[in-house]
């Protein structure tokens, strides 16, 4: 089986085809972006190349047709924070055989230990935990937008190689509509009517300062999470650039308290329900598809990309009120077709978001697994460490 390192423009164009080929009898496939997934090996569009390295490869037959592909990385930022030194492993894509996936998962273990490392995550991103990262191991079902889409088939493949459960990632859903549970709602009604606290929605012609609270919350809420690092303005720039052309303003809130920004929702339309008809290829003819979809309003789902609340306030149901103001925004607007409201994963190393997600409704719907593969077997393999 040749295994080639992935180096041509052809080479770099048969490995974002070849999962298209695989999965071309998949209903329930979406097919990427061309532009999202191409962007992650670009040097000049991914910022983590500031402070890592990349490779991929892929895998051939005797005839020299591709069965597999993935890609090795190391984040230098965060990949001594760990028990031992950790790279990165994904976009695995391999047809139902151990001996090809065995043979990918060496050429990332041999590059990944050449360069110091002593273990890798997989399958993840080089880039942000938004997306690609994890394995989806149940509800096989259409992904959402950036969500690892793959066969059952691979969940064996990973784990006979020696990867290990290093946490579990779940994806909370519930009915917009559905009412919350008396606690949370009396709680939402309290800090919704309450003169210290004050919510609005975001509005895109103040978008500076809302990138600026974002980040503020961002930073107070998440840089202990293991790996997180602070974000930077700039950082926080960038994601509000990307997020401005498909942002709902009705859908985007932050909380106040006596005029201090407390907590953030961030909510989308669920991107996949539209890109679905434009086959990764967002051209002048897949703009157009996606435009008129979104007219039509083919969009029936919410994704809550990002919630965050500082410390200090976390524990008196600012959450609740996010939902509570998000679906009376939308009830007294009868053009608004969203019925589901879906959360972006979360870890099981964070129970007290699972707790949160539980109390106003959510449910488990999906789950996918980050792995992590000691290379010395030896060693006292840990979990993510929970979050206090």
């Amino acid at each position: 089986m040749p295994l080639l390192e992935v180096l041509t423009p052809a080479q770099a164009l048969e490995f974002r085809a070849f999962a298209t080929r695989l999965y071309a009898r998949d209903a329930h496939y979406i097919r990427p972006l061309d532009t999202d997934v191409d962007q992650v090996f670009d040097p000049g569009k991914n910022k983590y190349f500031r402070h890592g390295e990349l490779t991929r490869w892929l895998l051939l037959d005797e005839q020299g047709q591709t069965i597999g592909r993935v890609a090795a990385f190391i984040n230098a930022r965060t990949a001594h924070t760990f028990e031992q030194p950790t790279g990165g492993l994904g976009f695995f894509e391999c047809i139902d055989d151990q001996t090809a996936a065995h043979a990918l998962f060496n050429a990332a273990r041999a590059w990944l230990s050449v360069r110091g490392m002593q273990a890798m995550d997989g399958p993840i991103n080089f880039g942000d935990r938004d997306q690609w990262w994890g394995l989806l191991v149940d509800n096989f079902g259409a992904p959402l937008y950036g969500q690892n889409y793959n066969p059952p088939y691979y969940q064996r493949l990973f784990e006979s190689y020696g990867f290990r459960l290093y946490f579990n990632q779940y994806t909370y859903f519930r009915r917009i509509a559905a009412p919350l549970p008396p606690e949370y709602q009396a709680k939402a009604d309290r800090l919704l009517t309450s003169s210290d606290y004050h919510f609005e929605h975001l509005q895109l012609r103040n978008l500076a300062k809302y990138t600026e609270d974002f980040r503020q919350v961002y930073n107070k809420a998440w840089v202990k999470h293991d790996g997180v690092k602070e974000m930077t303005p700039e950082q926080s720039a960038h994601i509000m650039k990307k997020l401005r052309p498909i942002i709902d303003e009705r859908v985007c809130w932050f909380a106040y308290y006596k005029g201090e920004v407390a907590g953030f929702f961030i909510g989308l339309p669920e991107l996949n329900e539209l890109f679905r008809y434009v086959d990764g290829q967002l051209n002048w003819l897949g703009k157009l598809r996606f435009a008129w979809y979104r007219w039509r309003g083919a969009v029936r789902t919410l994704t809550g990309i990002a919630f965050g609340i500082v410390p200090e306030h976390q524990r008196k149901g600012l959450e609740a009120g996010f939902i509570l103001a998000v679906a009376h925004t939308l009830q007294r607007n009868p053009r608004v077709k969203y019925e589901d409201f879906v959360m972006n994963w979360i870890g099981d190393f964070n129970p007290k978001m699972m707790n949160i997600a539980h109390k106003i409704g959510g449910e488990v719907w999906r789950t996918h697994v980050t792995y992590r593969c000691l290379f010395d077997p030896a060693r006292e393999f840990h979990r993510a460490p929970v979050i206090d």
